[in-house]
């Protein structure tokens, strides 16, 4: 999956906590929203006067937009490996979690169908 196509099925699967998502749909589409943050911050800092460590009103209404789906793609990410989405908390575990969390989302997903779904790169499995 590409850039391009992970920024739009991030918004395309807003509220989808139930299904998998790739390595490189979640890495593209946090990418994507990392770009449009920084952008969004140059724009308030330009426009609005805003210092680089105070959230203007741009950056403020990118993060409340981007809020939900980035939390759906983590948890999707996890699905992936076969690990419950509840296991995004371990965000408010400072370093330790969030550590564990980034070897989680570089870690390649089960093979196949799991609990939580087919595979989100296709089944390679001969007698399917």
């Amino acid at each position: 999956m590409g850039f391009v196509e992970a920024s739009g099925e991030g918004f395309r699967r807003y509220f989808d906590f139930r299904t998998r998502s790739s390595r490189s749909e979640f890495w593209w589409f946090t990418l994507f929203v990392v770009i449009v943050s920084i952008i969004a911050t140059v724009i308030d800092t330009t426009l609005f006067n805003t210092s680089w460590d105070d959230t203007g009103m741009v950056n403020g209404l990118w993060t409340f937009a981007t809020i939900i789906p980035s939390i759906a793609i983590a948890v999707r990410r996890l699905h992936d490996i076969d690990r419950s989405g509840w296991w995004v908390l371990l965000w408010f575990v400072f370093l330790i979690g969030w550590v564990v969390l980034i070897v989680w989302h570089c870690t390649k997903g089960t093979d196949g169908i799991n609990r939580f779904g087919d595979d989100p790169l296709g089944s390679y499995d001969i007698f399917d």
